[in-house]
């Protein structure tokens, strides 16, 4: 059950496949350079490896505790919590202004690599809070920033996001949590939600709360919902800790995995005490929640990619122990490791170059975020919002659905081993499938894509990409490499089916959304595929070229291209095959009789 964080690939990530040095060179980032990347990726590592890796299983073995309305989380997240504030990993990519250290974002995210893979159940108590702290800066008025965020930037303070309740899941239409005005900009809340990671817990001394409620008198629908900042403990003037709010956690939940992280259920106000202040605009919660839930997204992405690479990791250590068989045509004698066997293999090269592409989504997704905000100009900030737009569904999908094939693909690798818990393999398993449903369900991910990405300037953002990839595949035949020859053929020929499904879908829309609807999820894959196959064909360009300059280890970059290459042929084909599901229309899912569909 051993991880460790794969510096060296993050790097050739960063600098060769999705255009870090972008960032780099857009001038707000000063200090940042290869050696600061070095540096901040080893800290990490160290970290990840060394002290949060090693609780994964126990904190799965041993779960999180709800005893007298105190939340136990398990041994070692506190202390291990402390260390990461102590290191001010927390504040790595937040103004200077309000504590932080002023670096990308998508350095940060490359950071939660790592600690998403060493234990993706702890890590998620440090997402919540930087989405927090996101909202906040964005939103806060003068004297929340001033009284929470050093707090909250440091990490000494955690934050929380509060939508679901328990009759609505996913429609937030029909919030019924209430907020009404107090006076001295104090509002009353009351109600209950539900799902609340980290709700409760003993790891910082306040809890922070961003809490969509309804006003009085507010609108009927989304357009009703306002956000309020509610904190456990009430925050003095002068910034040290008061009395306990009016806000409970009255129950956590059982669940397939994750199980030392504490998702409660909140009550709001129970005794009529519970205090809040409005952040941002009366009636604009959800706008404001989108500032969380956006990077949230690319962040749920990445816990997809980080979980594979420790599945990967785990069964390439196994294929490598684990003696059964003899070599094929051998009759007799010692039995092989099974990674000599073919089809053992090819599970490991799909887990391999799955992960790769998912990562490489995230990471672009991120890298177009920085430079959204940081760019020199205007109209390349414009550009890259508009492909942060156009990725984030997409890497937030294809990144978790690949994560539930590659550690099922895990277990596959440890045969019968794989389905008994003490090799780790299953809790992999366990712990992502949730990835797939929270910030978004990938179903909603694809209604997002083709529904208002698709939308924005008549298919102008897919068909920017679809161009991208066209430059991408002249490069590769240009190339000297038969393996790049052999991916931009296929790469040529995954671009003009995107294009031609990314036509249909447009036109579709026009004419009746409900066949749009229809293939929504097949056309977000394809896309997936495609996008993944781009952006490992650039690593896999710059690998030839690095070679041919005798840069580095030659057996490295030969790597990156075989793995490219093992995508092209065998993953990439499955980009075609959805074109059918993409394009079937509303008449495939036609309305059947739920009754006779049970009989």
């Amino acid at each position: 059950m051993t991880y460790a964080t794969p510096v060296r690939d993050i790097q050739f990530v960063l600098n060769h496949m999705v255009g870090f040095e972008a960032v780099k060179e857009t001038g707000k980032f000063d200090d940042l350079n290869d050696d600061l990347v070095e540096a901040v990726l080893s800290e990490a590592g160290k970290l990840a490896d060394n002290v949060i890796a090693p609780m994964n299983w126990p904190q799965d073995q041993q779960g999180a505790k709800l005893e007298n309305g105190v939340v136990r989380t398990p041994d070692g997240f506190k202390e291990a919590y402390q260390q990461y504030v102590e290191g001010g990993w927390n504040a790595l990519a937040f103004p200077e202004d309000v504590g932080g250290q002023g670096l990308p974002q998508s350095l940060a995210l490359t950071v939660s690599d790592a600690l998403f893979s060493a234990c993706i159940t702890w890590s998620l108590c440090t997402t919540l809070t930087t989405g927090a702290v996101k909202a906040l800066l964005a939103f806060g008025t003068d004297e929340q920033k001033e009284l929470y965020l050093p707090k909250m930037v440091s990490g000494k303070w955690t934050g929380t996001m509060n939508l679901t309740e328990p009759h609505a899941g996913s429609d937030l239409s029909s919030l019924r949590t209430k907020a009404e005005p107090v006076g001295d900009g104090q509002y009353k809340i009351s109600g209950n939600k539900i799902y609340i990671s980290f709700g409760e817990h003993d790891m910082a001394e306040n809890i922070c709360h961003l809490v969509l409620a309804r006003l009085p008198d507010a609108p009927e629908g989304t357009r009703g919902i306002s956000m309020f900042l509610v904190p456990k403990f009430h925050v003095n003037p002068d910034g040290s800790l008061g009395s306990r709010n009016d806000v409970k956690c009255t129950g956590l939940e059982e669940k397939l995995g994750q199980h030392g992280g504490p998702t409660c259920s909140m009550a709001y106000g129970e005794a009529g005490e519970c205090y809040g202040t409005l952040v941002g605009t009366e009636n604009e919660g959800l706008k404001n929640m989108f500032v969380m839930m956006n990077a949230a997204r690319i962040d749920v992405g990445q816990q997809g990619a980080s979980i594979s690479e420790r599945a990967f990791q785990a069964a390439l250590s196994f294929a490598q122990e684990r003696k059964q068989g003899c070599a094929f045509g051998v009759k007799s004698g010692d039995p092989v490791d099974i990674y000599q066997h073919p089809d053992v293999r090819r599970n490991l090269y799909t887990m391999r170059a799955l992960t790769d592409a998912s990562r490489a989504l995230c990471y672009a997704a991120m890298v177009s975020h920085d430079l959204s905000k940081h760019a020199p100009d205007e109209n390349a900030r414009k550009i890259a919002k508009e492909r942060e737009e156009l990725l984030t569904p997409i890497a937030k999908s294809f990144a978790t659905d690949r994560a539930n094939e590659v550690t099922s693909i895990g277990v596959q690798v440890h045969g019968g081993m794989g389905f008994v818990e003490e090799t780790g393999a299953a809790q992999h398993m366990r712990d992502i499938r949730i990835a797939t449903i929270y910030e978004g369900t990938n179903g909603i991910q694809a209604i997002d894509l083709i529904g208002r990405k698709l939308g924005m300037g008549g298919g102008k953002l897919a068909r920017d990409f679809i161009a991208e990839l066209r430059e991408g595949v002249s490069a590769l035949e240009s190339a000297s490499h038969p393996d790049l020859q052999a991916i931009s053929r296929r790469l040529g020929i995954a671009a003009n089916s995107l294009e031609m499904t990314t036509n249909w879908m447009i036109e579709a829309m026009a004419r009746d959304p409900q066949d749009a609807l229809a293939g929504a999820t097949p056309y977000q894959d394809q896309f997936g595929y495609v996008a993944g196959a781009h952006y490992l064909a650039r690593g896999a360009l710059a690998a030839a070229e690095l070679i041919e300059q005798g840069d580095g280890d030659k057996a490295y970059y030969e790597t990156k291209i075989a793995i490219a290459r093992f995508y092209a042929d065998n993953l990439l084909p499955r980009a075609e095959g959805l074109i059918p599901a993409a394009t079937a229309g509303a008449e495939t899912v036609a309305t059947m009789e739920p009754d006779l569909l049970a009989s």
